[in-house]
């Protein structure tokens, strides 16, 4: 069984518990987001929980598993009830990612100070909880649809230029599934997330040790 698996078996019950907070906060931030701005969709569809079972996708936290990639339900945002949609829309965006950021953070920390002392299926956790969140704040501010960091080009994007990046978002939506799913996702996006990941938890390394 581990064979068709991304993690070991051993891994399982970490990562599983990782990607329940990791989802479920990310989605969460944008209903909420989108909430405070105006947008009462996600709340009226009930997205506006931390409750896991509104935010995870089966399909999406089974391929996670398998393929090392995933995702949650998307939270459904109306533009149009944002009274400054361009500044709205990209802070919707972003408090996804950043919710990620501040879970590692906050892990990271709890980490740094506890790790002498600490059960060691803690320290296990909080190290999957650190890396799967840096993992995921870094790639979904990749600018290729349907990610978040696409999304804030779009709402950052002239509007001549904005309906030529809906005319051509299915293509970007094919090219980013080439990178990630082909080998040729070693060469490109892989090696970045691992230098973007790694310089993240330097800077958190970095932080921390001025406290000791």
């Amino acid at each position: 069984m581990e064979q068709f698996l991304a993690f070991r078996l051993e891994q399982l019950p970490f990562v599983i518990i990782a990607l329940l907070v990791a989802f479920t906060v990310h989605e969460f931030a944008h209903a909420y987001t989108a909430y405070k701005f105006g947008d009462d969709t996600a709340k009226n569809q009930g997205r506006l929980t931390l409750n896991p079972v509104h935010h995870l996708d089966p399909i999406g936290t089974i391929f996670i598993l398998i393929a090392g990639f995933g995702w949650a339900r998307p939270v459904p945002v109306n533009r149009r009830n944002f009274k400054n949609p361009k500044l709205a829309g990209v802070l919707v965006s972003l408090a996804g990612p950043i919710s990620n950021f501040l879970i590692a953070f906050l892990a990271f920390g709890l980490l740094y100070f506890i790790i002498g002392s600490a059960p060691v299926f803690a320290i296990q956790l909080l190290n999957m909880m650190v890396w799967l969140n840096v993992l995921l704040f870094v790639f979904n501010l990749l600018p290729f649809p349907p990610l978040d960091g696409y999304r804030i080009l779009e709402d950052l994007a002239p509007p001549h230029l904005r309906v030529k990046m809906t005319q051509y978002e299915q293509y970007g939506v094919l090219l980013f599934l080439i990178l990630v799913i082909t080998p040729l996702g070693r060469y490109t996006i892989h090696p970045f997330l691992n230098v973007v990941t790694n310089g993240v938890l330097d800077g958190f390394q970095t932080i921390f040790s001025v406290f000791l």
